[in-house]
């Protein structure tokens, strides 16, 4: 058996993300998951793996395969099939679950996040299989389908089945293949508290002439949001900063090394001519990575239709979502919350908490980071980029963290990159970044068990 040719793996895998995007696996509307993860399993199975779908009440199923390998060396790999609303239709430029090629592009919701990477490590596997009749070490597979609703339930599913999850080492959802000609490793995530506040000051809406004396939800949000955060931008929660660990020489010189491709990616990505107080340099780099902070994704009161229409809104909603740094933990900031809104006298807010996660990090000089980078080398001739800690968050890491235990990391084995409008309309992944990434997780799954 032979070496099967780089290009036919990129077609399997091109084949293999249009298969999976062409399914509307969307977790927040609650559509199309059943018959993504049958046809997640159907693809495992025809891959040689034995294959279960993991359930528990409630929760969208969660599809585990495993395939042994010749050497008793077991890596978790973990990836999710759901994807996030398409919204707004008339931005994309061709149909959202109708996976088009142009330009040297694959779109697709779901092309980026993260159905690309399931086909592309599949791909691979199909291609290791053939050549040698087994892999080189063993697989045990997690594909989640709520990740993109804050894994609701993974925690549950972990607890469960942890001695199914357990292994030598974990892969998470990987970090790009290429940044300025060399590979990313990603060994931290931010933590998250997403949350709603919700507040009804009367039986409904009045004219605004009897503003003066009527209570206004509107205003009574900005005073909630005003108790939260101050006008320099600091969270003013108490004890908020109290267990932010400053980062280590190591971490700030990783982060460092990145120069100026993260201020440049997301300048090219959102055209943006200058960052909050004007950031640039080290100090941006560590604000984005090292720092917490709090997004208001939305606020929905009052009228918002054409002209003018005088009332007094009786309802107000508010999306806010915290990024957590180690060792700050979601519940504790979730209690300050609580204190702080009681304390300014806004008891009567109501607070839904959406999703949250602790921070998790691997430490930078674990052997599996070192593995991981020497294998990298190897591949690009060039030392890789790593990532110490990454603004976005992976809610299940802290139900691998307290159930299972294994030491992870976030491999550069994903077709993306930093313009890939991951969330956005037209999200796209790029051809030569498969081919890339076939190279990488070839090589990863070589050599790990020997490296």
């Amino acid at each position: 058996m032979g070496r099967v040719d780089d290009e036919v793996v990129v077609g399997e895998a091109v084949r293999l993300t249009q298969d999976l995007c062409a399914l509307a696996s969307i977790s927040a509307e609650r559509s199309g998951l059943e018959e993504t993860a049958t046809r997640v399993d159907r693809l495992l199975a025809e891959s040689g793996f034995t294959t279960r779908q993991l359930r528990v009440e409630g929760a969208a199923p969660a599809v585990f395969g495993e395939l042994r390998g010749r050497s008793p060396y077991a890596l978790l790999l973990y990836n999710h099939y759901d994807v996030q609303p398409a919204d707004p239709l008339e931005l994309w430029e061709s149909p959202p679950f109708s996976p088009t090629i142009r330009d040297g592009c694959l779109f697709a919701r779901g092309a980026a996040d993260n159905k690309g990477q399931i086909a592309t490590r599949l791909a691979v596997i199909r291609a290791l299989r053939e050549e040698r009749g087994e892999l080189p070490i063993g697989i045990r597979w997690i594909i989640e389908g709520e990740e993109e609703m804050g894994s609701t339930n993974f925690a549950e599913i972990a607890r469960q089945h942890a001695d199914l999850l357990r292994a030598d080492a974990a892969f998470w959802e990987g970090s790009p293949t290429d940044t300025g000609g060399r590979p990313e490793i990603a060994i931290g995530f931010k933590g998250v508290l997403a949350f709603r506040l919700d507040i009804e000051t009367m039986d409904g809406d009045a004219h605004s002439g009897s503003a003066g004396v009527l209570p206004s939800a509107s205003w009574r949000m900005i005073e909630a949001i005003n108790a939260i955060r101050d006008g320099d931008g600091q969270v003013i929660l108490p004890g908020f900063r109290d267990a932010v660990l400053p980062p280590s020489d190591a971490a700030v010189a990783a982060l460092d090394d990145f120069g100026d491709t993260m201020d440049a990616e997301l300048r090219d990505a959102y055209g943006v001519e200058r960052f909050v107080d004007s950031l640039a340099g080290a100090e941006f780099r560590q604000r984005l990575a090292f720092e917490p902070s709090l997004n208001i994704a939305g606020i929905s009161t009052g009228y918002r239709g054409a002209g003018m229409k005088t009332v007094t809104p009786s309802k107000a909603s508010a999306w806010f979502d915290f990024r957590l740094v180690p060792d700050q933990r979601w519940a504790d900031v979730l209690a300050a919350l609580r204190a702080r809104l009681e304390h300014a006298g806004l008891g009567d807010v109501e607070i839904t908490v959406l999703a949250q996660a602790d921070p998790i990090s691997t430490p930078i000089d674990h052997p599996l980071v070192r593995q991981v980078s020497a294998i990298s080398q190897r591949v690009t001739g060039a030392p890789p980029l790593i990532n110490p800690m990454v603004p976005g968050s992976l809610p299940l890491l802290t139900a691998l963290r307290d159930h299972v235990g294994v030491p992870g990391l976030s491999a550069p084995d994903n077709p993306i990159y930093g313009g890939c409008r991951v969330h956005a309309p037209n999200e796209h992944i790029r051809l030569a970044d498969i081919a890339r990434t076939i190279q990488y997780t070839r090589a990863l799954l070589e050599s790990l068990h020997t490296a």
